[in-house]
């Protein structure tokens, strides 16, 4: 039952003209229902004692035809039926109810319109349409026909006033849920692209600190092969060693981006400056000389600021391992000062390619935006008389984790 009135909703909203027609239709009979009622006679309100004046049905045509039109103009309907309404009152017989289509003309504009308007047309029709019956028809002035149309053209402003303000709420309450859900789908969108931004730093780090490593000993088998081979296969087992390394890590970041009901992931945790000794010793493996001070009295950093200090020393030797030349020295320094911590990478850099930035690759960028995204800073420049540094200031308490800890 309820789905065929709502197909017939359906269809009367796409054709206004035939609601409206049918409406006035409606209008007009009840108009002339009313006109044979006698509110006075002998026993009451009596039926068909008498019938309409030909004036009578000529003004409640004309009132029920002006309604057809009264979306599209429903001021000027407002006006037309009005005036009818006045001519009836004065001139006709006040007890035939022309007034009925003023009063749905009145509704129609309080419910089309704003709320001061609606004010000033009611109080206009209603003292306008009162005033003539009281004053210029035929009745005495204290009759109920002309108090009902006081009452009526009251009644019908107060309807299409309510009817506009519950459109208005629903409408308003439409437009909060489409632009909460528009703001759901946006922050969707924002965390996706800062989980991908994440995954895609990381997956540089990977990889161009252990390729890096892979084409150094590759290049050193390549030049000793022939003539110290022992040495040729130290440095291919180094270079199975980062390579296993490369794809160990590729796997775990990689397996964030599964599904739900993919495979389990690995649960190896992040590297952070625990793995350190490991790191440093990769490149001292691949021949670079490093030096490691440290003086962080065995601080406990969050995991977020871990990682990004593991991966700054990380991207900085690896810049170390392929711009600063064969004869380079880096010195690492991880210092715990009142509530950061410091990271500081140096090189004597006496490679041609002193300035890692010169490549174009994103190396010097990813630590930017990793430090940048624990509210700490990152200053990276040449040294003077030559190399390079790298200086990271890290907060032992992020943001996330000072609000985890208070919850």
């Amino acid at each position: 039952m309820s789905g065929k009135l709502e197909r017939t909703r359906c269809r009367l909203k796409a054709h206004p003209l035939a609601l409206d027609a049918t409406l006035a239709a409606g209008v007009l009979a009840c108009m002339v229902a009313g006109s044979f009622v006698d509110p006075h006679g002998a026993n009451g309100v009596t039926w068909g004692v008498r019938t309409p004046g030909p004036l009578a049905l000529v003004l409640m045509t004309l009132g029920a035809l002006a309604l057809v039109f009264r979306r599209r103009a429903p001021r000027t309907v407002l006006a037309l039926t009005g005036t009818i309404s006045v001519v009836e009152c004065v001139v006709g017989d006040p007890r035939a109810p022309v007034a009925m289509a003023a009063v749905v003309a009145l509704f129609t504009v309080a419910a089309t319109t704003d709320r001061p308007t609606t004010w000033r047309l009611g109080l206009l029709t209603m003292t306008v349409l009162t005033g003539a019956a009281m004053l210029g028809g035929p009745l005495p002035w204290y009759a109920q026909e002309n108090l009902a149309i006081f009452a009526w053209t009251g009644i019908g402003a107060t309807a299409g006033d309510a009817v506009r303000s519950r459109r208005a709420v629903v409408q308003a309450i439409r437009e909060r849920a489409e632009r909460a859900e528009r703001t759901r789908e946006e922050e969707a969108r924002r965390r996706v692209a800062e989980e991908r931004l994440r995954i895609a730093r990381d997956l540089h780090d990977v990889v161009a600190h252990h390729i890096a490593l892979v084409n150094v000993q590759a290049g050193v088998a390549a030049h000793v092969m022939d003539k110290r081979p022992d040495q040729a296969k130290e440095a291919l087992a180094h270079v199975r060693e980062a390579s296993r390394s490369a794809l160990n890590e590729l796997r775990a970041t990689v397996g964030l981006l599964r599904q739900s009901g993919d495979p389990e992931a690995p649960t190896e945790p992040a590297p952070g400056l625990s793995r350190l000794d490991e790191l440093v010793g990769t490149f001292r493996s691949a021949g670079l000389h490093v030096e490691v001070a440290r003086a962080d009295h065995g601080t406990t950093l969050p995991a977020a600021v871990d990682l990004a200090a593991y991966r700054v020393i990380q991207e900085a030797l690896t810049n170390v391992q392929k711009h600063a030349g064969t004869e380079a020295k880096a010195e690492v320094s991880v210092v715990r000062v009142g509530p950061n911590v410091e990271i500081t990478v140096l090189d004597n850099g006496s490679g041609e390619d002193q300035d890692p930035s010169d490549g174009g690759g994103h190396g010097l960028l990813g630590m930017r935006e990793r430090v940048t995204a624990l509210r700490g800073t990152l200053t990276t420049g040449p040294r003077y008389g030559g190399g390079f540094r790298v200086h990271a200031i890290l907060p032992v308490k992020t943001r996330t984790a000072t609000t985890g800890g208070s919850a």
